[in-house]
């Protein structure tokens, strides 16, 4: 099995209810989101896949929420934009970006600072 690993950034707003008194507020974060992706076999020029593609991809997801106020973007609606549902959602559609039926998205991980992350791990 080989496991590819994609790294991008991005900043947005939200507000978390019912979680505690500073994250209450509306208030930001600079996040690092880190893809994984795993297949069992390289293709013909002796890759998983293209790491162009996979960051085209992303790129086109984090525009969807990057520099917004989540709580407002139709993806979080009735939900909490947490790290842990931004690492999830981010997972669910670059899987379904991905024209690579062998590859799969395995884990994503959303850090909202430098010591502090949410892993979604794809079951």
């Amino acid at each position: 099995m080989y496991e590819l690993k994609v790294v991008t950034r991005f900043a947005a707003a939200h507000r978390l209810t019912m979680v505690g008194a500073k994250c209450e507020n509306m208030h930001g974060h600079n996040w690092k989101i880190e893809v994984c992706l795993v297949g069992p076999e390289l293709d013909d020029a002796g890759v998983l896949m293209d790491f162009g593609e996979i960051k085209a991809r992303l790129r086109e997801i984090i525009a969807r929420v990057d520099h917004q106020f989540l709580n407002e973007l139709e993806m979080f609606q009735g939900r909490q934009p947490s790290s842990e549902r931004i690492a999830a959602f981010i997972a669910g559609e670059l899987q379904q970006a991905i024209a690579t039926p062998a590859v799969r998205v395995s884990r994503v991980s959303a850090w909202e600072s430098e010591d502090s992350c949410a892993t979604y791990v794809v079951g």
